[in-house]
């Protein structure tokens, strides 16, 4: 098995390829070992010092690391986790995961379906590209709310990404969008 890495835009996080599908649907993200019961890929991962974060997303693995960590110390390990893990043949995540987040649901307003849209078809992609993800959270008074994921969440750029690229694209497309803020 070979497992390809990518640099990321945030210095603190690795994109892992590892050339088949990780996630069927979905993305998930694990900020902490507590919160990894449901994937013993990330649980695998968690238990590398200096392990912070993973996020999965289709077909990669992003891994954050401790600020105080090098990554040429702990890539080694974490490339050894994951071919473990696909070679053991354990599931990813022990249950499904529905990204209900970003699909259109029949109470979402015209503006909200539309930002969905956006979101799921012009936005998601690109920061996939990146090791990340964007998760809708709401839509109030103007302002669109949205959670960062994977590398995209604590990236120095991510505020960049959100306003120069997210709000005014949304803005563009949708007058009724007047900010966008992360959660």
């Amino acid at each position: 098995m070979f497992i390809q890495t990518e640099q990321t835009p945030n210095p603190a996080t690795l994109k892992f390829l590892p050339g088949r599908t990780v996630m069927t649907a979905g993305t998930a993200d694990f900020t902490a070992a507590e919160d990894a019961h449901r994937s013993p890929l990330a649980e695998r991962l968690f238990r590398i010092d200096g392990v912070t974060g993973v996020f999965l997303g289709a077909d990669f693995v992003t891994v954050t690391k401790a600020e105080d960590r090098e990554w040429q110390l702990l890539k080694p390990s974490i490339l050894g986790a994951i071919m473990e893990h696909f070679t053991s043949g354990h599931p990813v995540i022990r249950e499904s995961v529905t990204d209900t987040a970003h699909r259109a649901n029949e109470g979402d307003s015209d503006v909200v379906s539309q930002i969905k849209e956006l979101l799921e078809t012009r936005v998601r992609p690109a920061v996939a590209q990146d090791g990340g993800d964007i998760v809708f959270h709401g839509f109030e008074d103007g302002i669109v709310y949205l959670h960062m994921q994977g590398s995209c969440a604590g990236c120095p750029s991510s505020t960049a990404t959100l306003k120069a690229g997210i709000e005014n694209m949304l803005k563009h497309y949708l007058p009724e969008v007047a900010e966008v803020r992360a959660v």
